[in-house]
């Protein structure tokens, strides 16, 4: 990444981070896409979905350029976490199109604005004020740790780590390596738990 101005950084920022959450769903089933991994039932699908909505919003009602796209936030009758999950009805191709859709609209809002571009976030109550600067590091940040999630849930799919499918940005070792260094922090986990 070369040194630019700020919200140029900040939308080079952004678009990494998209696109290593759209990559963590590369040659899955259908179902290991949407399955729950953890208690708290985070699946990659659903965080493609999530951020979609995430995109939408926050690049969209909060500066006055709604997208027109209908979101389960507004819906006062939606069930929790509704845009968390993708329901069996939901065809993949459909969020990730969503999502790509959300980048259109979210990189029409950065590149009308300024950074000091203010607007308004409705769901952050009263005093919900904010500038196109405050949300673009929002936005950016929940996107890397929505990332990072979605690493582990990839992870415990298929054991395939990595920031992107050209870049894993970790050591180049064998399984038998990985499997040492795990066993490694494992046993010093041990001695430091007494």
């Amino acid at each position: 990444m070369t040194v630019t101005d700020p919200k140029t950084t900040l939308h080079q920022y952004l678009q990494s981070a998209r696109e290593a959450v759209v990559w963590k769903l590369e040659g899955l089933s259908e179902y290991d896409t949407r399955r729950p991994l953890v208690p708290s039932g985070t699946n990659l699908l659903g965080l493609v979905k999530h951020l979609g909505y995430v995109e939408l919003g926050y690049f969209g009602e909060t500066f006055g350029r709604p997208s027109g796209i209908p979101s389960p936030w507004f819906d006062t009758e939606a069930e929790d976490n509704v845009d968390m999950w993708a329901t069996s009805d939901e065809a993949r191709e459909e969020i990730v199109g969503r999502y790509r859709k959300a980048w259109v609209h979210a990189d029409a809002t950065i590149e009308a604005l300024d950074l000091i571009a203010t607007g308004r976030v409705p769901w952050w109550g009263p005093g919900g004020e904010v500038t196109l600067h405050q949300i673009l590091v929002h936005v950016t940040t929940e996107t890397h740790r929505h990332a990072g999630h979605a690493d582990v849930v990839r992870e415990l799919i298929d054991g395939r780590a990595g920031f992107a499918s050209d870049d894993s940005n970790m050591p180049e070792h064998d399984e038998s390596w990985w499997e040492a260094y795990r066993d490694n922090v494992e046993q010093d986990a041990r001695r430091a738990g007494g």
